[in-house]
């Protein structure tokens, strides 16, 4: 969409005489398709779909952009049509929802052919009964207006051409000797749509809740941290240029949060189990796309949940043993440590504990050189009992 856009600015820019869109698509989601037929319909410049090479289809989304052109051309050995509306994964829609959806494409498909002069049984066809055609059929049929081996071969037919615009202006075309101007995706347009692939946003979101958790946990990392939150936020790119159903991204959820519940609480394995299968489920089901093509696919999907599941299980893991291993640190380290009374406590005194001298008190009295045990803290003051003579042969040694 944004390479089209831009494609369609340029030439009105530079008053180009015309702008030829080379097609080959299996299709695509019908929010995409409406806002790029919308470009092309209210394009200041006449443009022209030409569906190349030989072996090239404008099937289902793509046969949409060839009724809107100005000026629809085929290569040979190239078909189009096959237009009717399927659901996300590429199933029969319910009863109602399909009657809806197709009501709402064949009146789409109406409209462009009609404001173009082309015949709109034959278009409705295509999306009703998901008819196809040839280029020889669809020329025969007047979808098209010709067909064209090549690039060059299409623009000697288009020179003198008159164009009926969408908005009912005529324009006649002179082409004779054109100034080609060849538009390839930027970096930027290369990249996004790269990013926008089903799998890269999948991994991508999958990696930044990594990185923002592993930052979270091991406070002071900074790298995953900031790893994540590019992460996230290409996803969050991604995502908003694709078809996304949240109920998968709640099962994505609900899994992370068994995941946690199995390093908390003694389920057997339970828990990990509900966590894997959520999280298959919601993968499958993130990317609501009709087509294979634009869905997360299992050669990702089944991979990534074993070593994701494995990751969060072992940076939890290791988070809750830090937080249950005893302070070796600070105050809080000297409870449980053995020493020697170095005077009499009766019951206050002296001790050494830890290569220090404290002030001590004891319950009860304790005899200079008796083994000491510290119970408790209160304040600098040690709190300290007898160790009995065998537990505290170490200490007295």
């Amino acid at each position: 969409m944004r390479y089209l856009q831009r494609g369609l600015r340029t030439a009105a820019a530079e008053n180009a005489q015309l702008v030829v869109l080379e097609l080959n698509t299996p299709g695509g989601l019908l929010t995409s398709l409406r806002q790029m037929t919308t470009a092309i319909t209210t394009s200041p410049r006449p443009v022209v779909v030409y569906v190349t090479p030989s072996g090239a289809q404008a099937a289902s989304a793509g046969f949409f952009l060839l009724m809107a052109a100005d000026v629809a051309a085929m290569a040979p050995g190239t078909n189009a049509g096959a237009a009717h509306p399927v659901g996300g994964q590429g199933e029969d829609l319910e009863k109602t929802v399909a009657e809806k959806v197709t009501n709402d494409a064949a009146a789409l498909i109406r409209s462009l052919a009609a404001q173009r002069g082309r015949p709109v049984e034959w278009a409705e066809k295509a999306v009703r009964e998901s008819v196809s055609f040839t280029e020889r059929e669809a020329l025969e049929k007047k979808l098209i207006d010709l067909v064209a081996a090549d690039r060059a071969e299409l623009l000697r037919q288009l020179n003198g051409r008159e164009v009926r615009r969408f908005s009912g202006v005529t324009e006649k075309l002179a082409v004779a000797s054109p100034q080609i101007k060849v538009l390839v995706p930027s970096p930027a347009d290369k990249l996004l749509s790269a990013i926008a692939h089903p799998n890269i946003a999948y991994l991508l979101l999958l990696l930044g809740i990594l990185g923002i958790y592993f930052e979270l946990s091991h406070p002071g990392a900074i790298f995953p941290g900031v790893l994540g939150a590019i992460s996230l936020l290409l996803a969050f790119f991604a995502l908003s240029v694709l078809p996304v159903n949240y109920v998968g991204v709640l099962l994505l959820l609900l899994a992370i949060a068994f995941f946690v519940a199995e390093v908390k609480v003694t389920s057997y394995g339970l828990l990990a189990l509900a966590g894997v299968v959520c999280f298959i489920l919601g993968s499958a089901m993130l990317i609501d796309a009709p087509l294979p093509s634009l869905r997360v696919g299992w050669g990702v999907i089944l991979p990534t949940t074993l070593v994701f599941a494995f990751l969060v299980l072992f940076l939890l893991s290791r988070v809750l043993s830090a937080h249950r291993v005893k302070p070796v640190t600070g105050v809080e380290g000297m409870l449980g440590e053995e020493g020697r009374a170095v005077s009499d406590l009766s019951p206050r005194g002296k001790v050494f504990v830890h290569g220090e001298y404290w002030d001590a008190v004891a319950p009860a009295p304790v005899k200079e050189g008796t083994a000491v045990r510290v119970v408790g803290i209160r304040g600098s003051v040690l709190e300290v009992e007898a160790v009995p003579s065998e537990e505290g042969k170490g200490a007295m040694s």
